[in-house]
C-alpha cells in the first residue's frame, strides 16, 4: 500500500525561531568573568549564537581543563540556575535560556506551514536537554512535530549530525520520495544541510554576518519572518 511522501521543514532555533542573543551573551559573559578570561567584543559574542558552545569557547582560546570548566559553567548559567532578570517579569530570576523571545510572526508562519501539510521539526545545535524546555516555555513544542538537538556528551554537536539524528527519528527516506529543506540563520545551518544533501533557506533576520549565508551556499535568503511560508512553498514546487 503506497504511503504519502513526507515534506519536512527543519527549523533552527536560535536566531530563526527565537531572538536568543541576550540570554546566550549574558551566559557567556558571566562564564568568562567567573573564569577570569577576557570578554570578547560584541561581534565575537554574537558569533557564539549558532555553533556548539564548545566550538565557540575553543575559538576564543580556551582549551584543556579550562575549556571543560567553561562549558559546564556556561550550561549552568544558561539552563540550570535562575541567575538573570526575567525580561517578562523583572522581579524574578531565570536561566539564560529564558532571556529570550519568539520572533513576531513565527507562530502564524508555522501554523500556516502545518496547514499546508508540512512536517515541522526543530533541528538545533543547542543540546536537546536545553532546547526542549525552551520550546515548551515559549509554546514552540505545540507548533512543531519534533524537537531535535545536540547531545550533552558532545558526541552529536554539528548540524549535519543533528539533521541525521532528526531523520532517524522522523523516518526520512529519500528513496520513498520524502523531501526536506533546512531553514536557519547561520552558516552552520547551511553547511549542515549541504553535508547531508539538502538545500537551506537562509533567514536574514537572525545572527548571520553580512554575506555569510550567500557565501556558504543558501539556496535562497529571506529578509522577513512573513516570507517564510511562501519561500517554503515555492521551494517545494520548484525543486520537484
Amino acid at each position: 500500500m503506497a504511503t504519502t511522501a513526507k515534506r519536512i521543514v527543519l527549523l533552527d532555533l536560535d536566531g530563526t525561531l527565537t531572538e536568543s542573543a541576550p540570554g546566550i551573551i549574558a551566559s557567556v559573559t558571566q562564564t568568562l568573568t567567573d573564569l577570569h578570561q577576557p570578554i570578547p567584543d560584541q561581534d565575537e559574542l554574537h558569533r557564539f549564537i549558532g555553533p556548539a558552545i564548545i566550538e565557540s569557547m575553543q575559538r576564543n582560546g580556551l582549551s584543556g581543563t579550562t575549556l571543560t570548566e567553561a562549558v559546564a559553567l556556561y550550561r549552568r548559567y544558561y539552563s540550570e540556575i535562575d541567575h538573570f532578570t526575567d525580561p517578562m517579569n523583572p522581579q524574578h530570576k531565570v536561566p539564560g535560556c529564558l532571556v529570550n523571545s519568539v520572533y513576531d510572526g513565527i507562530p502564524e508562519q508555522l501554523e500556516q506551514l502545518r496547514k499546508d501539510g508540512y512536517l515541522l521539526a526543530v533541528a538545533t545545535c543547542k543540546p536537546e536537554y536545553q532546547a526542549i524546555p525552551v520550546c515548551k516555555h515559549f509554546g514552540i513544542d505545540n507548533m512543531v512535530d519534533g524537537i531535535y538537538g545536540a547531545s550533552k556528551d558532545n558526541s552529536r554537536i554539528n548540524k549535519d549530525q543533528v539533521i541525521r539524528y532528526a531523520f532517524d527519528h522522523i523516518g526520512f527516506h529519500s528513496d520513498d520520495g520524502d523531501r526536506a529543506v533546512m531553514v536557519g540563520d547561520r552558516w552552520t545551518d547551511v553547511d549542515g544541510a549541504i553535508a547531508v544533501g539538502l538545500d537551506a533557506i537562509g533567514c536574514a533576520w537572525g545572527y548571520a554576518e553580512e554575506g555569510e549565508l550567500k557565501q556558504h551556499g543558501a539556496c535562497r535568503i529571506i529578509q522577513h519572518v512573513d516570507e517564510l511560508e511562501g519561500a517554503v512553498e515555492e521551494y517545494f514546487k520548484v525543486s520537484r
